[in-house]
């Protein structure tokens, strides 16, 4: 069994006590400023690495990283993670009939 200051050690985060900061901390601390802030309460640390992994995906970086950056074991989890957005959806969809139909000089579709 690990002793709590080794477990602690591995901690990205400790709190002034030198333990591992937990979850609820984080979410705490973060509802203090949002709201502070007055922006929706509805944001919460878990909808900042949703958008995380959804800019990485509509940025292109490759699945793999996207799946570690999230800490997914599975692809398939990061694919029902991400909500990619209406803009980026358009783009793909415009991107991937460029790639299949001609356009003339004056950029129309022949």
């Amino acid at each position: 069994m690990k002793s709590a200051s080794s477990a602690a050690s591995n901690a990205l985060w400790l709190t002034e006590r030198g333990t591992r900061l937990q979850a609820r901390d984080v979410a705490d601390r973060f509802g203090f400023y949002r709201d502070e802030l007055g922006l929706d309460p509805a944001l919460s640390p878990h909808c900042l690495r949703h958008s995380y992994v959804t800019h990485l995906i509509e940025d292109g970086v490759d699945p793999r990283f996207v799946q570690e950056q999230g800490g997914h074991v599975y692809q398939s989890t990061t694919g029902l993670y991400t909500a990619v957005s209406g803009d980026f959806k358009n783009k793909m969809l415009h991107d991937a009939i460029r790639a299949v139909l001609p356009t003339n000089s004056g950029g129309q579709r022949q």
